[in-house]
């Protein structure tokens, strides 16, 4: 008997909780949860890499932005803030004239920065001052050269914040009471003490100039100030308020000194010195100038000096003649022309760092659609779509690269802080982008029907990029790089990495032929691994799952991503090679050799000091020499030319000069020199400006302290290192009988080659100067000195310079720092993304290897075999990457060097031109090759047994 079913409900009785009731049967899991689940190490892999590489991305541009500010202010600021400064001036007001007035100037002048460029409020210099100093005809006061001392007068607002009272009092700031019409009272003034002195005036002294129409008052001297700092930027073009100041006409001296007035005399003021002006010097705050916005700001100045903006000062402040001057434009346009020829080292690291990111990124993206093949064939084969599919996978990419991206872009604004913010996260949506895209796209290429094989596609694809890096490579030749202050030139960064795709295409061709010579050689012995892992390194492995499609040849894209590192890291390592021994280069000629000391005028060297110099540890070469820039020869078709003749050892003299490439010579040339007697000539050599004017033969000297010498040519020669102006008249002679009898036999500079350290050669310098230095060996005191001015440290009576130091103030530049340490960081994360891409490529090719290894185990493959089988396997598209890459390199550097500007980078004006030296290239390429073995031996010692107990626990399936 059937139970009949129960009968449905009638509706009034359905319960709320009857209606809520679940459904029957599994609910379906979300899919992204799941596919996540499923591989969270794959997951976290995917998003470590998405990180890294978002990180970088957005990185590399806040750090290009910062160099480029910190550059720009420190060019700045080395300028002086007189060159940095806003300066306006206006003729003084006729009647009116007061501090309101100029104080309300000034906030209509402040009233119009802000915009691109800002005025520090408290660091501004303005007051009122006489367009002529007027002679002081007192007796008493003091007349070097029998000129009388002139003065001017100025008012400074805030001048008294920054001096301190010493005597008498400050002036008034009350205007005096009127006087009868022929009693016209003195100007009351305050005088630095130090001027006070040096005129021989004092308090209350009343100083009196000539009468001029009108009539000019005296000045009385009612307070006396010292200045506690005078290197204060307030004195910045205010020279004469701390000190009196020399004045030259001609040969003869006098003294040029300012005083400060009170505003109770700013009425009066224009009757000393006929006429006076109004000033502001507005310091522009250079802290707050940005290298990007540097375009707006220029614009901005060049409104306010002659524009829109000075227009409208002039209405608002009633000032028709009110005039504004900088040289802010043309320091803007230096610095702008410093920065972009820095460029291209800035950028070629950067864009050899994402193209081999954008390798690694591909590479991980074929790495997953090949683990995850045949799953996605199975979902097509039961009514999956393509599009759906790779909207899930998209999904999936989403999950796992957004965030990720997302926090790489808030640390990297976080770590470098920057007010660009558009570049960054520009530059991190395209790398995010890209590394959500890589999955899907070759994904959707598995899934698509597969077409007739076109023999054609890929030896027309590498035409085109041979023709394109062809292209570029000539157009760079032909024009060199941009001109100075234009942008980067686009070809010069991209010719490098062209010539890198070009090298691992050309590469792809030839490594598969010669891997197949070596396994054939290899076939012949007796041993299995080698001919084995040769010839599956010549053939390449097919990719993992059922239904893969077989290569050809090893994959390009880990060769290219090594070759990407090499060149870039070759490249630029040449052209900071060059940089480094162009910059010793400058600094050696700029001191005369690795060291020196020298003497102050006519003085010698101490006894003995040159014997000892050249004693020093790291001194291997030593070169006392006499130098006097006061001779003259007789004879020329000038009759009498002016030159400096230099007396040394000649061959101590002669290595010095093959040393530092400045006027070789044979040494022999002058080696008869010494032993001829004092009446027969000397031999010479001549500069080339010189020996254009005398010509050969026998010629007379007149050093400038007196006496003659007959000396005759032996050679000519384009420079010295005593003297290496190129255009310099210069005259070299050997030490000996006859030049020692013009005072050569004691020298007055000493130069040296080697490592000399300067601190212990400063010391020898200060063990070797007597107790007290006579008049001769120490530089003339200035004149505002005291009598102890005599009395000087040893480095300033025999100063010492050193080549590493002279290279030090070379490369102090922040701009050469910035670009150098940009490169290298760059340098590093393409090694690292390389490195990664070989990985990657092992990873791939996992279980074809532990299957082949499993199989060989169970025949007797013992594990060191297996790891050299896997060497084996993998080295050989290594090494011809490194040894590609450094013959790309080198090409490289010959094909693009030349065109290559350094003299920015070096900090002095050199030649165009990289060289080509093999050490910084083959560095770069055997460094990264020692990196990539160690990486691919770790991988083969740790993971291959793991794998191979694997496959022999499971069988093969395959």
């Amino acid at each position: 008997m059937t139970t009949p079913p129960p009968s449905a409900a009638p509706p009034s009785e359905a319960t709320p909780q009857a209606a809520a009731a679940p459904r029957s049967g599994p609910r379906p899991a979300p899919w992204v949860r799941t596919r996540l689940r499923a591989a969270p190490l794959g997951t976290l892999l995917a998003a470590a890499l998405a990180f890294v590489a978002v990180l970088l991305a957005a990185a590399l541009p806040r750090a290009q932005d910062r160099g480029a500010d910190q550059a720009l202010r420190s060019f700045l600021e080395r300028s002086g803030q007189t060159n940095t400064s806003l300066q306006v001036t206006a003729p003084a007001p006729v009647s009116g004239q007061s501090a309101e007035a100029l104080d309300g100037t000034l906030k209509s002048l402040l009233s119009h920065t802000g915009a691109s460029f800002r005025v520090d409020p408290d660091a501004v210099v303005h007051g009122t001052r006489t367009t002529k100093r007027q002679p002081l005809l007192n007796p008493e006061l003091s007349r070097p050269s029998g000129f009388p001392p002139a003065m001017a007068l100025l008012y400074v607002q805030e001048a008294q914040a920054h001096v301190k009272l010493v005597e008498g009092r400050w002036p008034s700031d009350t205007r005096p009471p009127a006087a009868a019409p022929e009693y016209d009272p003195p100007l009351q003034v305050a005088l630095s003490q130090r001027a006070a002195e040096t005129l021989g005036a004092r308090l209350g002294s009343v100083l009196k100039s000539t009468p001029l129409v009108g009539g000019t008052p005296s000045v009385e001297v009612v307070g006396l100030y010292a200045v506690p700092d005078p290197t204060e930027d307030f004195w910045v073009g205010l020279d004469c308020l701390p000190r009196a100041c020399e004045h030259y006409n001609g040969e003869n001296l006098s003294w040029h000194v300012d005083a400060l007035i009170g505003a109770g005399d700013l009425g009066r003021m224009d009757t000393w010195g006929d006429t006076a002006e109004d000033f502001w010097r507005l310091p522009v705050d250079v802290g707050s100038l940005r290298a990007d916005r540097l375009d707006a700001t220029t614009k901005e100045i060049a409104s306010y000096v002659a524009g829109p903006t000075a227009a409208a000062l002039t209405r608002e402040t009633a000032r028709l003649r009110l005039r504004t001057t900088s040289w802010l434009p043309e320091l803007f346009k230096q610095a702008h022309d410093r920065r972009q020829a820095a460029a291209p080292l800035a950028l070629i690291g950067p864009a050899g760092v994402g193209g081999v990111a954008f390798v690694v990124l591909c590479l991980a993206g074929a790495l997953a659609a090949d683990r995850r093949d045949a799953e996605l064939r199975l979902l097509l084969a039961r009514g999956g779509s393509r599009a759906g599919i790779v909207g899930r996978l998209l999904g999936e990419g989403a999950v796992t690269v957004l965030p990720a991206a997302a926090a790489a872009t808030a640390l990297a604004v976080l770590l470098l802080p920057t007010p660009r913010l558009t570049p960054a996260l520009l530059s991190a949506a395209v790398v995010a982008l890209l590394a959500l895209l890589a999955f899907p796209v070759r994904a959707a290429v598995l899934l698509t029907p597969p077409r007739p094989a076109g023999r054609w596609r890929r030896p027309v694809a590498e035409l085109l990029v041979v023709i394109a890096t062809a292209a570029a490579v000539l157009e760079v030749r032909r024009r060199g790089v941009a001109p100075a202050g234009s942008d980067p030139d686009p070809l010069l960064i991209a010719a490098p990495l062209l010539l890198a795709l070009c090298g691992g295409l050309l590469l792809a061709r030839l490594q598969p032929v010669v891997t197949g010579w070596l396994a054939r050689a290899a076939g012949r012995s007796s041993g299995l691994v080698g001919f084995l892992g040769l010839a599956r390194a010549a053939r390449g492995t097919g990719a993992a799952g059922t239904n893969s499609r077989g290569r050809t040849g090893p994959s390009v894209l880990p060769m290219v991503a090594l070759l990407l590192a090499i060149t870039t890291g070759g490249f630029g390592a040449a052209v900071l090679h060059s940089v480094d021994a162009n910059r010793l280069g400058v600094a050696r000629l700029a001191v005369g050799g690795d060291a020196a000391i020298s003497a102050f005028g006519k003085a010698s060297l101490p006894e003995g000091l040159a014997k000892a110099a050249g004693e020093l540890p790291g001194v291997r070469t030593s070169v006392p020499l006499w130098i006097d820039h006061d001779s003259s020869v007789l004879g020329t078709t000038q009759r009498s030319t002016q030159i400096s003749v230099i007396v040394a050892e000649p061959a101590a003299y002669a290595e010095l000069s093959r040393t530092l490439g400045c006027g070789s010579f044979d040494p022999a040339l002058l080696a008869a020199g010494g032993a001829q007697s004092a009446d027969a000539p000397v031999p010479a050599l001549f500069s080339a400006g010189l020996a254009r004017l005398a010509g050969p033969g026998t010629y007379t000297l007149q050093p400038g302290n007196g006496g003659e010498l007959k000396a005759r040519v032996v050679g000519v020669i384009d420079c010295t290192p005593a003297r290496p102006a190129r255009d310099a008249a210069t005259v070299v002679l050997p030490a000996g009988p006859a030049t020692a009898l013009i005072g050569a036999d004691r020298p007055n500079q000493w130069l040296g080659l080697g490592s000399v350290d300067g601190d212990r050669l400063r010391a020898l310098v200060r063990s070797a100067l007597p107790p007290a230095p006579s008049t001769n060996q120490s530089p003339a005191p200035v004149a505002d000195q005291g009598p102890s001015a005599g009395a000087h440290p040893a480095d300033e009576v025999y100063p010492v310079r050193t080549s590493a130091e002279a290279v030090a103030e070379l490369g102090a530049d922040p701009l050469q720092r910035s670009a150098q340490r940009l490169f290298w960081a760059s340098v590093a994360g393409a090694a690292g993304f390389a490195l990664l891409a070989v990985l990657l490529t092992l990873m791939r090719t996992v279980p074809e290897r532990a299957a082949l290894l499993a199989r060989l185990r169970t025949m007797g493959l013992r594990r060191r075999q297996g790891v050299a089988l896997i060497l084996a396997e993998s080295l050989p598209q290594t090494l011809a990457a490194t040894l590609g890459g450094a013959l790309v390199a080198a090409a490289a550097v010959a094909l693009l060097g030349p065109a290559m500007d350094l003299s920015t980078l070096v900090g002095a004006s050199v030649p165009t031109g990289v060289r080509l030296t093999a050490g910084p290239v083959l560095t770069q390429a055997l460094g990264l090759a020692a990196l990539v073995a160690a990486a691919v031996l770790v991988e083969a010692a740790t993971s291959g047994r793991r794998q191979i107990t694997t496959e022999l626990r499971a069988g093969d399936q395959r």
